[in-house]
């Protein structure tokens, strides 16, 4: 597993924590993944359309042998199993995975955009990442002043605990 990722992932449907841990879960148990490290939880505002509930956020590191598009394939193939519509751009969802950074590679496809276009001006990703990536600094976090709302919700403990707990 030579290739090296991280994930957003986000919940602002039911149980919040729980899809999270699922998510997790399934990237986790996939035989051409490993995730090798996991962020805390944080309860964001909605970003984009606002007229729904706050958000559960985190991030994860992982190794795999997928190339990106196998990647990409996996992650919405878990949104869908974790009940995943798409109705309203940046709308409510059970889950959403998104591929932040695949090694230091840049891809842009029709299908994939790697470094995410977004995840610079966006908080509900930065602030999680900068636990788990170096590259993530303080700077990049400050640069970002037209946000708020993203809050500590939960300290998590290594990945086996993490995916392996009820919530």
């Amino acid at each position: 597993m030579n290739n090296t990722a991280y994930i957003a992932l986000g919940s602002n449907i039911g149980k919040k924590e729980t899809y999270l841990k699922e998510a997790v879960k399934k990237l986790h148990e996939h035989p051409d993944v490993q995730v090798d490290s996991i962020s805390s939880i944080y309860e964001t505002t909605p970003v984009g359309y606002e007229n729904q509930d706050d958000f559960l956020n985190m991030a994860v590191k992982i190794s795999t042998s997928l190339r990106p598009e196998e990647l990409l394939s996996l992650t919405q193939n878990i949104e869908q199993e974790l009940g995943r519509t798409r109705e309203v751009r940046w709308g409510p969802r059970t889950a959403d995975l998104d591929i932040l950074l695949y090694n230091r590679e840049n891809i842009e496809t029709e299908q994939l955009v790697v470094p995410h276009p977004r995840m610079y001006e966006r908080l509900f990703v930065l602030v999680p990442m900068s636990e788990i990536c170096p590259e993530i600094g303080e700077a990049q976090i400050n640069a970002v002043t037209d946000q708020e709302g993203v809050s500590i919700w939960k300290k998590t403990c290594g990945v086996e605990e993490f995916v392996h707990t009820e919530s």
